[in-house]
C-alpha cells in the first residue's frame, strides 16, 4: 500500500482555520481533500457543523462528506477503512491526499490501527439498556468506574452509547476496553506530513468559537435542528444528535432551558471540544504547529516546504 506520494494531515481544534488552509493548498498542489470529521459525514447537518458551502465544495470537493443519514452509525474502524481506500485511489491518480479535520480519534485510528475489540452483541446491548432504564446511566457509569476506571475517566457519565459499549466489551470478553485497546492493528502504511493549526492565544480561540456559534444561529441553525427533530427516525440519543451544538439546540427545543442558556451551553460545549482536541494534539508525535493568526502565505509555505 505504500507509495512515494506523501499524505498531508491538517489537524486542529474547532474554529481554528483548518478547512480554509486545506482548500488554499489545492491552489498550489495536485491534491484531493478527505474530511476527518465525525459530524460532517451526516447529510442534512450543514449549518451546525460549519460544513463548507456548496460553492466552496465545487472549488474544493471533500471525500467523506454527506455519506450517511444521521440515523446511521459510523465508527473509527469504518473511517480507517474508507480513508485507506481513498488515499490509495487518490495516489493512483497521481495526487496528494490531504486529510483535514478535528476528530482526533479518527486520525489516531488511521495512524495506529484499530484495537481488536469484539463485534457488537444485540442481546447484551439490550440487557444493558434495560438495566440503565432501571437504575440510570450515571449508575451504569459507576459500574464502569469499578470495572475499568481508565475508561470511566475518559467517558462522560451522560454518554450512554460509550458507557454501553465499554460494559458490553467487558461482558463479552471478561477484559476491559482499556486492556484490549493496548493491542493495535496495522500501522499507517504511508509517509505522512502532520500539521496542527491553532491560535496561540486561548482567548482568541474562545472568541472565534463564540462568534461562529452566533453566526450559525443567524444562518438558521435552530431551523436546521427543527427539521432534523421532525424526522421520525431521529432521536436525541443518536451519535449524530449528540454532536456539539445539536444537542444543546435540541434540548432548548424540548424546553429544557432558555434560548440564552442554549447559546451559553452551546458555546461552552464547543470550547470543551476544542480543549479536548488541543489535549490530544499536545501529545501528538511528529506534528508541526501553525498559527491561526499567521498570514495565510506563511502557513502555506510551511506546508509546501515540508514536501520539498
Amino acid at each position: 500500500m505504500s507509495s512515494a506520494i506523501p499524505v498531508i494531515f491538517i489537524m486542529g481544534p474547532t474554529a481554528s482555520g483548518k478547512t480554509a488552509l486545506a482548500m488554499e493548498l489545492l491552489e498550489y498542489l495536485p491534491a484531493e481533500l478527505i474530511s476527518v470529521d465525525s459530524a460532517l459525514i451526516y447529510r442534512g447537518m450543514d449549518i451546525g457543523t460549519a460544513k463548507p458551502s456548496k460553492e466552496e465544495l465545487v472549488r474544493a470537493p471533500h471525500h467523506l462528506l454527506d455519506i450517511l443519514d444521521p440515523a446511521q452509525s459510523y465508527s473509527a474502524a469504518d473511517f480507517r477503512d474508507d480513508a485507506l481506500r481513498l488515499i490509495s485511489e487518490i495516489q493512483r491518480r497521481g495526487k496528494i491526499p490531504i486529510l483535514v479535520g478535528g476528530t482526533m480519534l479518527y486520525f489516531k485510528a488511521l495512524l495506529e490501527g484499530i484495537s481488536p475489540l469484539p463485534a457488537a452483541d444485540s442481546a447484551i446491548r439490550a440487557a444493558l439498556e434495560a438495566e440503565a432504564v432501571a437504575v440510570g446511566w450515571p449508575a451504569m457509569h459507576q459500574q464502569l468506574q469499578h470495572i475499568d476506571p481508565v475508561a470511566a475517566a475518559r467517558i462522560h457519565p451522560n454518554d450512554p452509547q460509550r458507557i454501553n459499549r465499554a460494559l458490553e466489551v467487558y461482558r463479552l470478553t471478561g477484559k476491559t476496553m482499556t486492556e484490549l485497546t493496548v493491542q493495535k492493528g496495522e500501522p499507517f502504511p504511508f509517509k505522512v506530513h502532520q500539521f496542527a493549526i491553532a491560535p496561540t492565544d486561548r482567548a482568541q480561540l474562545h472568541q472565534r468559537i463564540a462568534d461562529r456559534f452566533q453566526l450559525m444561529l443567524a444562518n438558521g441553525f435552530e431551523q436546521e435542528v427543527i427539521r432534523l427533530k421532525n424526522l421520525p427516525q431521529l432521536h436525541a440519543d443518536l451519535p449524530a444528535m449528540r454532536c456539539v451544538g445539536y444537542r444543546q439546540v435540541w434540548q432548548y427545543l424540548d424546553g429544557e432551558f432558555s434560548y440564552d442558556e442554549m447559546i451559553a451551553k452551546g458555546i461552552a460545549a464547543t470550547r470543551q471540544l476544542a480543549k479536548r482536541q488541543l489535549t490530544w494534539l499536545r501529545g501528538w508525535p511528529d506534528v508541526i504547529w501553525l498559527k491561526s493568526e499567521a498570514e495565510p502565505a506563511e502557513n502555506l509555505q510551511a506546508v509546501l516546504s515540508s514536501l520539498s
